[in-house]
């Protein structure tokens, strides 16, 4: 037991909730509510991935009243699985690109004068034939390296058709990271001393920094439960982190996330984590099969 004041009561030292997080814990059974409330977000008909991930972090700092951290696919795994083409007008159209994850992206497009709407059409089903599968990261690459030899052999324009490829293939800022109840974690009494909270609140904002902090505590099955100096950033070392990962065709794809205070409630947030990654994972295998 530790007292981390004078004028405060004693607590379990991160040792005492170690041998309690791996020997005495037990399952908790949710409330009907927070089943429900469950039911409730992932009733609803996604398209698109993003808004599925982040309704997720939201329901889950909900339920636990602490910060929730999920994490997107890894762009390395994702790859491309169709292209679709759909025109505006004559110079204008809306390139949607598929997933393996079933992430959506549509990109507004300009078409050059010199290219008809029929040839980019062409263009989108070479590409659907030569790049399905190729991870996302690579395909401005490989639309070089692969793809340009054949476009000059079919097209006349093949240099305006390149060019707007390549900014249907330019990707826009990736950001993994989905954040949930963010000043949840502020409002615990662990969290008056504001060195903590400066430190704290700079790794929520630096997401990349964030990403290696979630990252390391993934495992490819079951939950992991850092407490307070087991984890790696000194901005969480006096905090509890619990990770658990969601799959994509029994292969892991992401993590969830919560941040909370070493006294966090165990047997409630892993109860919720192992409930919420069974159902995000079917509703996210559900996308990717009805994308396939």
């Amino acid at each position: 037991m530790t007292q981390p004041h004078t004028s405060a009561g004693r607590i379990p030292s991160n040792k005492g909730y170690r041998f309690y997080v791996d020997h005495l814990i037990k399952p908790e059974k949710l409330s009907i509510e927070d089943v429900n409330r469950v039911k409730m977000v992932f009733a609803e008909q996604f398209v698109e991935f993003e808004h599925l991930i982040q309704q997720t972090a939201s329901v889950l700092s909900e339920l636990t009243n602490y910060t929730a951290i999920v994490l997107g696919p890894d762009v390395f795994n994702t790859t491309l699985k169709h292209i679709q083409l759909v025109p505006l007008s004559p110079d204008s159209a809306v390139t949607i690109i598929v997933t393996n994850t079933g992430q959506v992206e549509n990109r507004k497009i300009s078409i050059p004068e010199e290219v008809s709407i029929s040839d980019m059409e062409k263009l989108i089903n070479m590409l659907n034939h030569r790049l399905k599968g190729v991870p996302i990261y690579q395909l401005k690459a490989r639309l070089y390296s692969e793809i340009a030899d054949e476009l000059k052999k079919h097209f006349t324009q093949y240099k305006e058709a390149l060019q707007v490829l390549e900014r249907t293939f330019t990707p826009e800022k990736e950001d993994r990271i989905f954040l949930g109840g963010t000043t949840n974690i502020f409002a615990q009494p662990e969290f008056r001393d504001v060195e903590k909270v400066r430190s704290l609140f700079e790794l929520l904002e630096q997401h990349e920094r964030l990403q290696g902090v979630i990252s390391a505590n993934q495992s490819s099955s079951g939950i992991q439960v850092k407490i307070g100096q087991e984890n790696v950033d000194e901005a969480v070392t006096h905090c509890s982190i619990i990770t658990a990962s969601y799959f994509i065709e029994g292969k892991s794809m992401g993590q969830l996330s919560i941040l909370g205070p070493t006294r966090m409630e165990y047997r409630k947030v892993i109860s919720l984590l192992e409930y919420l990654t069974h159902d995000l994972s079917s509703i996210l295998n559900h996308l990717y099969k009805r994308g396939t």
